[in-house]
């Protein structure tokens, strides 16, 4: 599942910081995504949990080149099919079902499923899915439950999501099965409401900081 940007690991092991997008207006898209970009965050997850959510992954791709869009809140397989008619290069899922696995191996399309169990990683990495979302990530064991699964489990890769914030994230980025991490903080509802893309640009320049030290 090779796409222009590589594959799904390459493009989140490059991006390290993830910010998991929930976008109520499609006139705040653009922008929300130019403040991001200019703060040094490129690859975004844009969540279906909003009506907007698939216009404004449009709108993201088509006028912000220098993003990597991907879908977020992938529960089903219409979800997979419009991850595909965009051509988006990742699409992330907070669950692992045997439907959404099974559709998104059919399809083609380039996927992130979610496990919180060593159950759902078998059965993803069953279907070729070595790289997933960790989810709710702090509730299922953060950074604990990920060394437990780095034994067993040494080809898989983790995207852990839930829980993760600036005071935690370099923990789970230490973790050499971990490629990146994902969460709401750099711009999160109210910043986009209120349009404050200056203050998102900063939190971005801040948290990439410290993700790569």
């Amino acid at each position: 599942m090779t796409q222009a940007h590589g594959s799904v690991a390459d493009i989140l092991s490059a991006a390290r910081l993830i910010p998991v997008l929930t976008i109520e207006r499609l006139d705040r898209a653009v922008p929300l995504a130019r403040a991001l970009v200019a703060g040094g965050v490129r690859t975004l997850e844009i969540t279906l949990r909003t009506a907007a959510g698939a216009d404004a992954a449009a709108a993201i791709q088509a006028e912000v080149p220098e993003a990597i869009v991907g879908l977020g809140t992938v529960v089903r397989r219409q979800d997979l099919e419009l991850a595909q008619r965009l051509k988006l290069p990742f699409a992330f899922s907070p669950g692992a079902t045997p439907e959404l696995l099974d559709a998104a191996v059919e399809l083609g399309v380039p996927f992130i499923p979610g496990v919180g169990t060593a159950s759902e990683l078998i059965a993803s990495m069953a279907r070729g899915f070595t790289t997933v979302k960790l989810f709710p990530a702090e509730q299922v064991g953060g950074v604990g439950m990920l060394k437990a699964l780095s034994g067993p489990f040494p080809s898989a890769r983790f995207n852990p999501t839930g829980g993760v914030s600036p005071a935690n994230m370099r923990d789970y980025l230490a973790l050499k099965n971990v490629v990146a991490v994902g969460g709401s903080w750099l711009a999160t509802p109210a910043d986009i409401e209120a349009s404050d893309w200056a203050g998102i640009t900063a939190k971005c320049e801040s948290a990439m900081a410290g993700a790569r030290a």
